[in-house]
């Protein structure tokens, strides 16, 4: 074994930043590392899966896949009659066919292999051929209830959670409960996704920190003001706060907030590992980091609009351009990372303190 593969299982990063070293480069391209996160992390982390409209009425069904290309996880938003929403496996009970191929209205699930049918709440409700089996129907018959969290009209699923919804999001819908988030609509020629050619480590490292604004994003440094840029950090997640340069556009901050009184340009939340929301006067543009391979991400840029005429001002109004610089910093960063002569670097402990925070939690995952 080398030794680099052995350290693997002894990844640590030391808890004061002033003394710590960052993640090794091997994180960030050995497939071997990139298949334990796989399991550790994302298996057991929250994911964004739709908003509340995607089961608008009851009895509405939308079978989706949980992170394709990393997971592959087959699952299915209902509705059910009750107005209930359920997040459910959409593998059957008897033969591991598909329950649901397609988006509809259904009156219940059923399976077109061999007709086994399913309440939309997933409970089993009839098999065809099986009056001699013994001690049938159990619970195990029943479709698997996935863990499902809402907040304001997202919908968030888990398949073994690591933390309980309302932990992971509780930092995030406080600081933020003024903004009109439920009301926003969804603006699918503001929503596009990005491939990019890079781990997805990486780009949430460049995320966590706006030590590289000035140095990769001069319209976005005109926008805010870097003198004032500051990081909170939380249990899972952190926080990013940018004030607006003058004559940019800012929230207007209610009392009661810790920002009253401040000229705000954005909120940029990260919750781990890989969902961020930047809230703007105009609305919340949601990046979802999703891995297709050890250096291949999809990041997907949803935007919901809560304030029309604000559009294409201040800090989030040049997102496309932003993601673009970017998407090649990070390539760069990939390329280097798989250098011989590159091991791990440090950290500024007055501009990464998001950074840090993230590579200990991913640390802490892999060790679990």
């Amino acid at each position: 074994m080398s030794a680099r593969a052995s350290s693997r299982d002894r990844l640590t990063i030391d808890e004061d930043i002033r003394k710590a070293s960052t993640l090794p480069g091997w994180v960030y391209t050995e497939p071997e590392t990139y298949a334990r996160i796989r399991e550790r992390v994302f298996a057991r982390s929250w994911q964004l899966v739709g908003d509340v409209d995607r089961v608008k009425v009851p009895g509405q069904v939308a079978p989706f896949t949980l992170l394709e290309s990393l997971l592959d996880e087959p699952l299915l938003l209902t509705r059910d009659k009750a107005d209930e929403i359920h997040c459910l496996s959409n593998v059957c009970t008897h033969r591991a066919n598909l329950v649901s191929e397609h988006e509809g209205v259904e009156p219940f699930l059923r399976c077109r292999y061999h007709g086994r049918r399913f309440g939309l709440d997933g409970k089993f409700l009839s098999m065809p051929e099986f009056e001699q089996t013994a001690n049938f129907p159990t619970s195990a018959d029943d479709l698997r209830s996935i863990a499902l969290g809402t907040w304001a009209r997202f919908l968030f699923a888990s398949l073994d959670p690591e933390c309980s919804f309302e932990n992971w999001i509780a930092d995030m819908g406080t600081r933020v409960h003024w903004l009109p988030t439920a009301d926003g609509l969804f603006d699918a020629a503001r929503s596009r996704d990005y491939l990019v050619r890079a781990n997805w480590a990486l780009y949430v490292d460049n995320y966590l920190e706006g030590f590289h604004i000035p140095f990769v994003h001069a319209g976005l440094a005109s926008a805010i003001d870097y003198g004032s840029y500051r990081t909170e950090l939380f249990p899972w997640g952190s926080l990013q706060l940018g004030n607006a340069s003058e004559g940019e556009d800012s929230f207007d901050v209610p009392e009661g907030s810790p920002e009253h009184g401040q000229r705000v340009a954005a909120y940029y939340f990260w919750l781990y590992p890989n969902t961020m929301f930047n809230f703007y006067p105009w609305g919340v543009s949601i990046n979802v980091v999703r891995p297709l391979a050890v250096d291949r991400t999809r990041v997907s840029f949803l935007s919901y609009v809560t304030d029309a005429s604000r559009i294409d001002r201040g800090a989030g109004g040049t997102l496309d351009r932003v993601e673009r610089e970017d998407e090649s910093i990070v390539e760069a960063a990939q390329r280097g990372a798989a250098s011989r002569h590159y091991d791990r670097g440090r950290y500024s402990p007055t501009r990464e303190q998001g950074v840090h925070h993230f590579h200990r939690l991913l640390a802490r995952s892999l060790a679990s």
